[in-house]
């Protein structure tokens, strides 16, 4: 079952990246994502309803949801979409993979928590990777260009959304349930973007097509409910370190999605940045036991009571 929930997030949040690509037309992206959050908060509190989950909570309580769905399913994902007319959905999904060392960053200042030395050495590995695949865009860096202005948004999107995993992990440390705060977050989430689309959002109120409502669809049920709901259990079932490991890989599917149906060329600059940010990414999440075992040092010595067998045992 934990090999079952780590494929479906990884290959959910792999392909919502080009999911996101049959949003973009004649429909405002603002439009587009209070249409997803709205849905997918619907289809989770109607689950929660019908569950006989608990849906009330006092104002203070809703306060935060306010605050996360802002930050988690609103502003940042208007920075993606508007990011993605501009870069490809794998190059996206490069710089939101860096969201795991802004993360580590985020927990010291507002948790805590302490930084060890190989998440600064996985954070550094992870940047040079992303400075190899960018570098062409770095050198002729101008917010005027569309590859600047993906990458301004992507990381801004990037930053936002660890904003809200903070706000989450408060939330969630004052005993509210994943299910309930995520529905809540995400219909205020949707509720804050509809301003935004009404004023914005010139052009098409909705595309009848295939193509976005399908995308659009998928990104609801599959990519918001489905993607969260099985990385969640998996968080419960295995620890948030282990379950992080799908961040590492789930741009590998978004750039293969890409090269696929973007036309996305690989270059041997392009396979040494990717390389850098799975190598970033696992020195970060890797356990310090496990690489001691990989190389093939020996484990502390037990204690000698638990050395001890006896004869009939041995």
């Amino acid at each position: 079952m934990n090999a079952v929930l780590y494929v479906v997030t990884v290959l959910i949040w792999g392909s919502t990246w080009l999911a996101i690509k049959g949003q973009l037309g004649d429909v405002h992206p603002t439009v587009s994502v209070a249409y997803r959050f709205a849905l997918a908060a619907v289809i989770l509190l109607a689950w929660a309803r019908l569950r006989g989950l608990p849906l009330r909570y006092p104002l203070r309580v809703h306060g935060q949801f306010v605050l996360m769905g802002g930050l988690m399913f609103s502003t940042n994902f208007v920075c993606f979409y508007f990011a993605e007319q501009h870069l490809t959905t794998g190059l996206v999904s490069i710089i939101f993979a860096m969201s795991l060392l802004v993360n580590m960053v985020f927990a010291r200042l507002f948790f805590r928590r302490t930084i060890t030395p190989k998440m600064l050495v996985g954070g550094a590995i992870g940047l040079l990777g992303i400075v190899t695949v960018f570098w062409p865009e770095f050198q002729n860096f101008g917010l005027s260009s569309g590859s600047g202005q993906g990458i301004v948004l992507s990381a801004l999107g990037t930053l936002v959304f660890c904003l809200g995993n903070v706000v989450s992990g408060k939330t969630q440390a004052a005993g509210i349930p994943v299910v309930q705060g995520t529905g809540f977050a995400m219909a205020y989430g949707a509720l804050l973007t509809a301003p935004f689309a009404l004023v914005f959002g010139g052009g098409a109120a909705f595309d009848p097509s295939l193509k976005y409502t399908g995308s659009l669809v998928y990104l609801a049920v599959f990519g918001s409910v489905v993607g969260f709901g099985a990385y969640l259990t998996l968080l419960g079932r295995i620890g948030g370190e282990r379950a992080a490991y799908a961040m590492v890989l789930f741009p590998i599917v978004a750039l293969l999605l890409s090269t696929v149906f973007e036309s996305f060329h690989w270059t041997v600059r392009d396979l040494m940045g990717v390389a850098l940010i799975l190598i970033g990414n696992a020195v970060m999440l890797t356990n310090p036991a496990l690489v001691r075992k990989l190389l093939g040092r020996p484990a502390e010595e037990p204690e000698p009571a638990a050395r001890t067998q006896a004869p009939a045992d041995r």
